[in-house]
């Protein structure tokens, strides 16, 4: 009998929403460390600032059955002015990138809830290389610079493609891509 390795478990569903739980806040926070302290080194120590003091966090948390188990996927976003609202700390968990929806998905609850709030200008400061992946998402370049030592584009969500959410704490429902 040959023993093949088990791939390792990948959820059907995630659910994308607004962070209301303690574990889900701590969870947002871990993950970002993960990404911007650990993997990409952008901040020394820790990546949390003011920001995060009236920032509404919204996560992505993977699904067993209807119980969620983990927190894969975060973003953050907050009014500056009125009517104005900023994205920001977009991060997805190394193991989760590949199925691909759970950033896209982040980023529309993301401009949809701040739609729904009042919002008449999304912005957000993206890392260069993933300008693509908004450009995509009908975002466009109104800007650059170098933010933390790294290119960033200054970029502007469309809003006529992002219907307001007036359910951000049930969010939406990301599915894996099927496997071509």
């Amino acid at each position: 009998m040959m023993m093949e390795p088990i791939p390792p478990f990948i959820a059907s569903a995630y659910q994308v929403k607004f962070a209301a739980s303690r574990w889900e806040r701590e969870g947002a926070h871990a993950l970002r460390h993960a990404v911007f302290c650990g993997e990409q080194g952008l901040f020394a120590g820790d990546d949390h600032d003011a920001i995060d003091d009236y920032a509404i966090p919204l996560v992505a948390l993977a699904m067993l059955g209807v119980a969620a188990d983990q927190v894969v996927g975060t973003v953050r976003i907050h009014e500056e002015d009125k009517g104005v609202f900023w994205g920001s700390r977009l991060a997805v968990d190394r193991d989760y990138r590949r199925i691909g929806a759970l950033g896209a998905t982040l980023i529309r609850l993301a401009v949809s809830s701040a739609h729904a709030m009042g919002c008449h200008t999304f912005l957000a400061h993206v890392q260069e290389q993933n300008g693509v992946l908004f450009r995509r998402l009908h975002w466009h370049v109104v800007g650059e610079m170098e933010l933390h030592g790294r290119r960033h584009l200054k970029m502007q969500a469309d809003l006529a493609h992002y219907p307001p959410c007036f359910s951000p704490e049930w969010g939406f429902t990301a599915l894996p891509r099927k496997a071509a």
